[in-house]
């Protein structure tokens, strides 16, 4: 089975694909294969929303199973926010959205600087076949940036107990962390991992 990653983001289609190769009979394709198309209007409510536009737009486009997914970064001490506006709410870069967080954190102590990243992800394939999964890392913001590995939010989410992180890698950035610790607790890695298991059945038949 050909699947299509609604993503043009090198970083997050390696990293959906790596989670999803030991699913048989599989070839992960992102839109970079395909002549470019206009973007749905991510115009959802919630990350599930926009998870679906994409998923469902794309699929139609391409008449392939697609998965798509929309995640973002929950700040406790902003009432859930940037959210669902975590890609958008700032103009520029990763490091311009992470720097205006941390602006707007810079007076609010440890014990208020609880966050989490949210994925949910969307596969539309056969048959009209439909799976949509939630998935959730808890931590915290930190002070400023460290780490180099990663992208978006990942160096200042600092990880906490509550991720089920390895003891040795409690109180550092995602941007911190090797490949292989992101990839046990991140909330993309634990949407797909669920992901994966259904693909396989799939995939098989």
């Amino acid at each position: 089975m050909k699947l299509v990653v609604a993503t043009t983001s090198a970083h997050k289609w390696m990293e959906i694909r790596d989670l999803l190769s030991d699913v048989p009979n599989l070839e992960v394709l992102s839109l970079r294969d395909f002549d470019p198309l206009e973007e749905p209007d991510e115009n959802g409510l919630t990350m599930r929303d926009n998870a679906r536009i994409k998923a469902q737009a794309y699929a139609q486009a391409f008449n392939m199973p697609t998965l798509a997914d929309d995640s973002g970064v929950e700040v406790d001490a902003l009432g859930g926010a940037p959210g669902v506006h975590s890609a958008r709410w700032i103009e520029g870069s990763d490091a311009d959205r992470t720097s205006a967080l941390l602006e707007r954190l810079k007076n609010t102590p440890d014990v208020e600087r609880g966050a989490r990243y949210r994925c949910a992800l969307c596969f539309t394939g056969p048959q009209s076949t439909m799976i949509e999964l939630e998935a959730t890392c808890e931590g915290r913001i930190a002070y400023e940036p460290r780490g180099t590995n990663g992208f978006g939010y990942d160096p200042i989410f600092e990880l906490t107990e509550a991720t089920g992180t390895p003891p040795e890698w409690i109180g550092h950035t995602i941007a911190e962390a090797p490949p292989e610790i992101k990839a046990q607790i991140s909330h993309r890695a634990r949407a797909v991992r669920q992901l994966a298991a259904q693909l396989h059945n799939l995939s098989t038949r």
